[in-house]
């Protein structure tokens, strides 16, 4: 079931490829997020910090369930 869901094709590409990018730009984000808050350039930027975690974290973790799906067949 899960590996049906994870290789699952859009636009030629597995869904776990497009999971995998998403899951880099959101770390990228949050990142860059906490660069430019403590330089001052963005106000408020810790709960916008907090907030880029959590989606990166949950997303890696869906993204992390597919690929062991993959792996052991599940």
């Amino acid at each position: 079931m899960l590996t049906q869901v994870a290789l699952f094709t859009v636009l030629g590409k597995p869904l776990i490829f497009y999971g995998g990018i998403l899951t880099f730009i959101l770390l990228l984000a949050t990142a860059t997020m906490a660069k430019l808050g403590r330089r001052g350039k963005i106000k408020n930027y810790l709960k916008w910090h907090m907030r880029l975690a959590w989606s990166t974290i949950i997303l890696a973790t869906l993204h992390g369930l597919l690929g062991l799906a993959i792996s052991f067949g599940l």
